[in-house]
């Protein structure tokens, strides 16, 4: 295909696609491969969810876009769903991405003077905002300055949390966190540290920012991540990527005391909440049952037993919560992606090494073996 008129910010596979469903995408020539990241986490459901793809063309019918001097009677519906899921009472601002989700965040935050910590490997968006907040020197470096006041803390280290906070806690605003790194390797935050993380929420009463864009709606086997932790309380969460099932939608929930914090004028967005996504959306949360929830814990913790039954010294570390998987190999991340391709296996690599299973979450238990099979003749392919 010719790019030519197109800048090089990503690095495509060499298809094209003809159609998709379930975790199966076609190329032009029918060539039949195996998705395992599902549009990095987008598509909860698979490609072409039927029930999804009749809401939507049901909603297009209507109207596609209306603007926000129009509500949406869906968009309540949605915000309600996502609010009481926290067990908390609050309200929802909507936008288009997880990076809109996290400025709005942000916004909210620098009505208050301070501080804000983040963690390496932390993944908040590329805007400059969110970019501030994100854990990757090599993304922010070609744009500083941003967003002052920003302090980095090793994720998940107790010790220098409890030195920061012991030193300079009065200081400290907001504290953004992923419980599980979707970017950063797929490492996941201790019961310790949450619980250290809570004890310094309450002595001074910063704002804790879950960032649930890639762990969130049902992903882990929860609803939220941060529940795997019972002590995790935020203050904000930030959704995006499945809530609009396949089409730009986020959604940042503010809780408690929080939820006045925007008021008229604050804040907008021309295209957000599209429709359309809203539609997507009540049939992918009235899917997400917990009993639906309650099997996607079962089949993570079967996808990620047979991971570590590959017998491959290629594999360091096999780790994640539910359906979202990181397999850290020793090397080789560039070469498992051609390997794969080649055994008719998309895969997804973040951190340098580490690949990413992001499965739909109704993936069969014959799926993920007939995945787990394709990935160790993929491991076998590598030097």
């Amino acid at each position: 295909m010719n790019d030519e008129f197109l800048l090089p910010i990503y690095s495509p596979f060499p298809l094209q696609i003809s159609h998709a469903k379930g975790i199966y995408m076609w190329d032009v020539s029918g060539k039949k491969y195996i998705d395992t990241f599902s549009g990095i986490g987008v598509l909860a459901f698979g490609h072409s969810d039927d029930d999804v793809k009749d809401a939507m063309k049901k909603k297009i019918d209507n109207y596609a876009h209306i603007s926000n001097y129009f509500l949406d009677p869906d968009a309540i519906e949605v915000a309600k769903a996502i609010v009481e899921r926290t067990g908390q009472t609050g309200k929802v601002y909507f936008g288009n991405s997880g990076a809109e989700a996290n400025e709005a965040a942000l916004k909210a935050i620098k009505k208050r003077n301070g501080r804000i910590i983040s963690f390496t490997g932390n993944f908040h968006g590329r805007t400059l905002g969110s970019l501030s907040l994100t854990g990757f020197e090599k993304l922010r470096n070609p744009f500083e300055p941003l967003v002052e006041n920003v302090t980095f803390l090793p994720f998940g280290d107790v010790k220098s949390f409890e030195q920061v906070m012991k030193k300079d806690g009065s200081e400290i605003s907001a504290v953004f966190l992923e419980t599980l790194l979707g970017s950063g390797g797929l490492k996941t935050i201790t019961k310790e540290f949450a619980d250290v993380l809570m004890t310094f929420k309450e002595k001074y009463g910063f704002m804790l920012v879950a960032d649930e864009v890639q762990a969130g709606m049902g992903r882990t086997g929860r609803f939220y991540a941060y529940q795997h932790f019972e002590n995790l309380k935020p203050d904000i969460v930030t959704l995006a990527k499945s809530i609009g099932g396949g089409l730009p939608l986020s959604a940042t929930i503010f809780l408690e005391k929080n939820a006045d914090v925007f008021k008229a004028g604050d804040h907008g967005s021309t295209f957000a909440p599209s429709p359309v996504a809203l539609a997507a959306s009540k049939v992918i949360l009235s899917k997400l049952t917990d009993k639906f929830i309650e099997e996607v814990e079962r089949k993570g913790n079967y996808f990620r037993d047979r991971l570590r039954s590959i017998r491959s010294n290629k594999i360091k570390e096999v780790r994640g919560m539910g359906l979202m998987i990181g397999v850290e190999l020793y090397a080789g991340g560039a070469d498992v992606l051609k390997a794969g391709l080649k055994n008719d296996l998309l895969l997804n690599v973040v951190g340098g090494n580490t690949v990413r299973f992001l499965p739909a979450l109704n993936v069969t238990f014959e799926e993920i073996d007939e995945i787990v099979d394709r990935f160790e003749k993929t491991l076998e392919r590598i030097d």
